[in-house]
Protein backbone atom coordinates (compact mmCIF):
# COMPACT_ATOMS: atom_id res chain seq x y z
CA UNK A 1 0.00 0.00 0.00
CA UNK A 2 1.33 3.45 -1.10
CA UNK A 3 2.48 5.24 2.07
CA UNK A 4 0.31 8.32 1.30
CA UNK A 5 -2.96 5.78 1.72
CA UNK A 6 -1.51 4.43 5.01
CA UNK A 7 -1.08 7.58 6.62
CA UNK A 8 -4.59 9.04 5.51
CA UNK A 9 -7.09 7.64 8.11
CA UNK A 10 -4.14 8.61 10.74
CA UNK A 11 -4.12 12.13 9.55
CA UNK A 12 -7.95 11.94 9.55
CA UNK A 13 -8.18 10.89 12.88
CA UNK A 14 -5.57 13.55 13.91
CA UNK A 15 -7.84 15.93 12.65
CA UNK A 16 -10.80 14.40 14.28
CA UNK A 17 -9.43 14.51 17.46
CA UNK A 18 -8.28 18.21 17.36
CA UNK A 19 -11.79 19.24 16.41
CA UNK A 20 -13.14 17.95 19.01
CA UNK A 21 -10.58 19.21 21.04
CA UNK A 22 -11.56 22.86 20.21
CA UNK A 23 -15.06 22.19 20.27
CA UNK A 24 -15.07 21.20 24.32
CA UNK A 25 -12.71 24.31 24.81
CA UNK A 26 -15.05 26.64 23.13
CA UNK A 27 -17.92 24.85 25.26
CA UNK A 28 -15.39 25.30 28.87
CA UNK A 29 -14.95 28.91 27.61
CA UNK A 30 -18.52 29.48 27.26
CA UNK A 31 -19.48 28.01 30.45
CA UNK A 32 -16.54 30.19 32.09
CA UNK A 33 -18.52 33.14 30.36
CA UNK A 34 -22.01 32.51 30.99
CA UNK A 35 -21.50 31.53 34.65
CA UNK A 36 -19.21 34.48 34.87
CA UNK A 37 -21.83 36.90 33.69
CA UNK A 38 -24.48 35.18 36.23
CA UNK A 39 -22.22 36.41 38.99
CA UNK A 40 -21.57 39.88 37.96
CA UNK A 41 -25.22 40.42 36.94
CA UNK A 42 -26.14 39.06 40.65
CA UNK A 43 -23.37 41.07 42.32
CA UNK A 44 -24.39 44.52 40.46
CA UNK A 45 -28.03 44.02 41.50
CA UNK A 46 -27.11 42.96 45.09
CA UNK A 47 -24.82 46.21 44.96
CA UNK A 48 -27.36 48.80 43.39
CA UNK A 49 -29.94 47.29 45.88
CA UNK A 50 -27.68 48.18 48.79
CA UNK A 51 -26.42 51.69 47.42
CA UNK A 52 -29.94 52.23 46.72
CA UNK A 53 -30.81 51.41 50.46
CA UNK A 54 -28.24 53.37 52.32
CA UNK A 55 -28.25 56.49 50.13
CA UNK A 56 -32.41 55.93 51.17
CA UNK A 57 -32.98 56.27 47.62
CA UNK A 58 -35.45 53.43 48.71
CA UNK A 59 -36.36 53.22 52.09
CA UNK A 60 -34.43 50.74 53.95
CA UNK A 61 -37.48 49.70 56.11
CA UNK A 62 -39.78 48.53 53.70
CA UNK A 63 -37.13 47.20 51.24
CA UNK A 64 -34.27 46.37 54.06
CA UNK A 65 -31.34 46.03 51.79
CA UNK A 66 -28.88 42.85 51.15
CA UNK A 67 -26.22 43.25 54.45
CA UNK A 68 -29.53 43.36 56.58
CA UNK A 69 -31.14 40.00 54.95
CA UNK A 70 -27.22 38.37 55.28
CA UNK A 71 -27.17 39.56 59.32
CA UNK A 72 -30.75 37.97 59.52
CA UNK A 73 -29.77 34.69 57.84
CA UNK A 74 -26.40 34.39 59.97
CA UNK A 75 -28.01 35.09 63.14
CA UNK A 76 -31.11 32.15 62.25
CA UNK A 77 -28.12 29.93 61.85
CA UNK A 78 -25.92 31.12 64.86
CA UNK A 79 -28.89 31.53 67.58
CA UNK A 80 -32.11 29.97 65.75
CA UNK A 81 -35.45 31.35 65.80
CA UNK A 82 -38.67 31.87 67.75
CA UNK A 83 -39.34 27.93 66.88
CA UNK A 84 -36.59 26.61 67.09
CA UNK A 85 -33.02 25.84 65.10
CA UNK A 86 -32.57 27.20 61.14
CA UNK A 87 -32.22 24.02 60.18
CA UNK A 88 -35.58 22.18 61.77
CA UNK A 89 -37.38 24.94 60.14
CA UNK A 90 -36.01 24.07 56.88
CA UNK A 91 -36.27 20.82 57.38
CA UNK A 92 -40.05 20.84 58.43
CA UNK A 93 -40.96 22.32 55.27
CA UNK A 94 -39.05 20.36 53.03
CA UNK A 95 -40.28 17.57 54.85
CA UNK A 96 -43.91 18.81 53.93
CA UNK A 97 -42.76 19.48 50.67
CA UNK A 98 -41.03 16.51 49.50
CA UNK A 99 -43.69 14.11 51.02
CA UNK A 100 -46.69 16.56 48.93
CA UNK A 101 -44.19 15.83 45.60
CA UNK A 102 -43.82 12.49 46.14
CA UNK A 103 -47.74 11.99 46.25
CA UNK A 104 -48.48 14.23 43.85
CA UNK A 105 -46.09 12.93 41.12
CA UNK A 106 -47.09 9.11 41.97
CA UNK A 107 -51.14 10.07 41.51
CA UNK A 108 -50.49 12.78 38.96
CA UNK A 109 -48.35 9.69 36.89
CA UNK A 110 -50.72 6.55 37.50
CA UNK A 111 -53.81 8.46 36.82
CA UNK A 112 -52.26 10.20 33.80
CA UNK A 113 -50.68 6.85 32.01
CA UNK A 114 -54.24 4.88 32.71
CA UNK A 115 -56.23 7.44 31.36
CA UNK A 116 -53.65 8.25 28.03
CA UNK A 117 -54.03 4.27 28.11
CA UNK A 118 -57.69 3.86 28.57
CA UNK A 119 -60.06 6.69 26.41
CA UNK A 120 -63.18 5.63 28.08
CA UNK A 121 -61.94 6.82 30.89
CA UNK A 122 -60.40 9.92 29.72
CA UNK A 123 -63.90 10.92 28.23
CA UNK A 124 -66.02 10.10 31.75
CA UNK A 125 -62.98 11.68 33.87
CA UNK A 126 -62.08 14.64 31.37
CA UNK A 127 -64.40 17.15 32.11
CA UNK A 128 -63.90 16.98 35.97
CA UNK A 129 -60.09 17.24 35.83
CA UNK A 130 -60.26 20.38 33.74
CA UNK A 131 -62.93 22.30 36.26
CA UNK A 132 -60.83 20.78 39.02
CA UNK A 133 -57.41 22.37 37.13
CA UNK A 134 -59.27 25.58 36.61
CA UNK A 135 -59.81 26.16 40.02
CA UNK A 136 -57.39 28.56 41.98
CA UNK A 137 -56.12 25.54 43.88
CA UNK A 138 -53.72 27.93 46.38
CA UNK A 139 -57.03 29.19 48.18
CA UNK A 140 -57.65 25.40 49.31
CA UNK A 141 -55.13 25.75 52.14
CA UNK A 142 -57.74 27.29 54.29
CA UNK A 143 -60.14 24.61 53.62
CA UNK A 144 -57.17 21.94 54.28
CA UNK A 145 -56.56 23.61 57.02
CA UNK A 146 -59.55 23.35 58.87
CA UNK A 147 -59.63 19.50 57.73
CA UNK A 148 -55.84 18.47 59.03
CA UNK A 149 -55.21 20.86 61.58
CA UNK A 150 -51.68 22.82 62.08
CA UNK A 151 -49.55 20.13 61.37
CA UNK A 152 -48.05 18.79 58.21
CA UNK A 153 -50.92 17.12 56.88
CA UNK A 154 -52.64 20.27 55.74
CA UNK A 155 -49.47 21.52 54.05
CA UNK A 156 -48.62 17.96 52.35
CA UNK A 157 -52.42 18.22 51.03
CA UNK A 158 -51.44 21.89 49.68
CA UNK A 159 -48.60 20.62 47.72
CA UNK A 160 -50.30 17.67 46.26
CA UNK A 161 -52.78 19.62 44.45
CA UNK A 162 -50.45 21.73 42.98
CA UNK A 163 -47.96 19.05 41.89
CA UNK A 164 -50.82 16.65 40.59
CA UNK A 165 -51.91 18.46 37.62
CA UNK A 166 -48.76 19.37 35.66
CA UNK A 167 -47.64 16.16 36.33
CA UNK A 168 -51.24 14.59 35.49
CA UNK A 169 -51.28 16.36 31.82
CA UNK A 170 -47.71 15.99 31.18
CA UNK A 171 -47.82 12.04 31.55
CA UNK A 172 -51.20 11.99 30.05
CA UNK A 173 -50.10 13.50 27.09
CA UNK A 174 -46.79 11.14 27.00
CA UNK A 175 -48.93 8.51 27.03
CA UNK A 176 -50.87 9.73 24.26
CA UNK A 177 -47.42 10.93 22.40
CA UNK A 178 -46.39 6.99 22.43
CA UNK A 179 -45.51 5.84 18.49
CA UNK A 180 -47.96 3.67 17.53
CA UNK A 181 -45.50 1.68 15.44
CA UNK A 182 -44.07 0.87 18.46
CA UNK A 183 -47.08 -0.57 20.28
CA UNK A 184 -48.36 -2.45 17.47
CA UNK A 185 -44.72 -4.19 17.27
CA UNK A 186 -45.20 -4.86 20.90
CA UNK A 187 -48.92 -6.63 20.55
CA UNK A 188 -47.39 -8.44 17.06
CA UNK A 189 -44.64 -9.86 19.45
CA UNK A 190 -47.23 -11.16 22.00
CA UNK A 191 -47.39 -8.19 24.48
CA UNK A 192 -50.05 -8.27 27.09
CA UNK A 193 -51.26 -4.78 27.71
CA UNK A 194 -50.01 -4.60 31.37
CA UNK A 195 -46.30 -5.16 29.48
CA UNK A 196 -47.07 -2.58 26.52
CA UNK A 197 -47.91 -0.14 29.34
CA UNK A 198 -44.71 -0.65 31.19
CA UNK A 199 -42.21 -1.59 28.24
CA UNK A 200 -43.30 1.03 26.12
CA UNK A 201 -45.87 3.67 27.15
CA UNK A 202 -44.19 4.80 30.50
CA UNK A 203 -40.40 4.98 28.99
CA UNK A 204 -41.72 6.70 26.26
CA UNK A 205 -43.57 9.07 28.18
CA UNK A 206 -40.30 9.54 31.02
CA UNK A 207 -39.37 12.95 28.94
CA UNK A 208 -42.70 14.39 29.61
CA UNK A 209 -42.69 13.40 33.03
CA UNK A 210 -39.35 14.98 33.77
CA UNK A 211 -40.32 18.19 32.19
CA UNK A 212 -42.98 18.26 34.97
CA UNK A 213 -41.24 17.38 37.65
CA UNK A 214 -38.52 20.60 37.41
CA UNK A 215 -41.57 23.15 37.91
CA UNK A 216 -43.57 20.67 39.80
CA UNK A 217 -41.31 20.82 42.93
CA UNK A 218 -41.35 24.54 42.72
CA UNK A 219 -45.15 24.04 43.29
CA UNK A 220 -44.68 21.75 46.24
CA UNK A 221 -42.35 24.41 47.65
CA UNK A 222 -45.39 26.89 46.99
CA UNK A 223 -48.08 24.70 48.52
CA UNK A 224 -46.47 24.07 52.35
CA UNK A 225 -45.10 27.54 52.25
CA UNK A 226 -48.46 28.65 52.06
CA UNK A 227 -49.89 25.93 54.07
CA UNK A 228 -47.57 27.51 57.00
CA UNK A 229 -47.86 31.15 56.18
CA UNK A 230 -52.15 31.03 56.91
CA UNK A 231 -50.97 28.49 60.08
CA UNK A 232 -48.42 26.00 61.58
CA UNK A 233 -46.17 25.26 64.21
CA UNK A 234 -42.84 25.42 62.51
CA UNK A 235 -41.37 25.80 58.72
CA UNK A 236 -40.03 28.45 56.45
CA UNK A 237 -43.72 29.80 56.21
CA UNK A 238 -44.09 30.35 59.20
CA UNK A 239 -41.12 32.39 59.62
CA UNK A 240 -42.13 34.62 56.83
CA UNK A 241 -45.84 35.80 58.79
CA UNK A 242 -43.76 36.52 62.26
CA UNK A 243 -41.22 38.77 60.30
CA UNK A 244 -44.11 40.37 58.57
CA UNK A 245 -46.09 40.45 61.55
CA UNK A 246 -42.80 42.07 63.40
CA UNK A 247 -42.53 44.54 60.30
CA UNK A 248 -39.25 42.51 59.76
CA UNK A 249 -38.58 43.17 56.04
CA UNK A 250 -35.36 41.51 56.26
CA UNK A 251 -36.43 38.54 57.52
CA UNK A 252 -38.72 37.99 54.99
CA UNK A 253 -36.26 38.40 52.24
CA UNK A 254 -34.20 35.87 54.25
CA UNK A 255 -37.07 33.17 54.49
CA UNK A 256 -37.17 33.75 50.43
CA UNK A 257 -33.64 33.43 49.76
CA UNK A 258 -32.80 30.09 51.71
CA UNK A 259 -36.31 29.17 49.84
CA UNK A 260 -34.87 29.94 46.75
CA UNK A 261 -31.68 28.22 47.80
CA UNK A 262 -33.48 24.98 48.48
CA UNK A 263 -35.49 25.10 45.21
CA UNK A 264 -32.13 25.66 43.63
CA UNK A 265 -30.76 22.73 45.19
CA UNK A 266 -33.51 20.39 44.16
CA UNK A 267 -33.51 21.57 40.75
CA UNK A 268 -29.90 20.65 40.35
CA UNK A 269 -30.54 17.23 41.25
CA UNK A 270 -33.40 16.71 38.98
CA UNK A 271 -31.25 17.86 36.45
CA UNK A 272 -28.61 15.32 37.29
CA UNK A 273 -30.57 12.45 37.67
CA UNK A 274 -32.73 13.37 33.83
CA UNK A 275 -28.36 13.71 32.68
CA UNK A 276 -28.17 10.39 33.73
CA UNK A 277 -31.55 8.54 32.98
CA UNK A 278 -30.92 10.63 29.39
CA UNK A 279 -27.81 9.73 28.59
CA UNK A 280 -28.67 8.61 25.76
CA UNK A 281 -30.32 11.54 24.01
CA UNK A 282 -27.99 14.25 21.69
CA UNK A 283 -27.89 17.64 23.55
CA UNK A 284 -29.52 20.42 21.98
CA UNK A 285 -27.24 22.23 19.79
CA UNK A 286 -26.02 25.25 21.64
CA UNK A 287 -28.34 24.80 24.39
CA UNK A 288 -27.93 24.46 28.25
CA UNK A 289 -30.11 23.14 30.44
Amino acid sequence: MPPDLRTAPAAEDRRAGGRTRARARAARRRGLLVHGTRVLLLAAVLGAWELLARTEVIDPFNFSMPSRIWDQIAQWAAHGTAQGSLGEQIGYTLYEALLGWVIGVTCGVVLGITLGRVPFLAEVLGPYLKVLNALPRIVLAPIFLIWFGLGPASKVASAVVLVFFPVFFNAFQGAREVDRNLVANARILGASNRRVTLQVVVPSATSWIFTSLHVSFGFALIGAIVGEYIGATKGLGLLVATSQGTFNAAGVYAAMVILAVVALLAEGLLTFAEKRLFRWKPAAPGGER
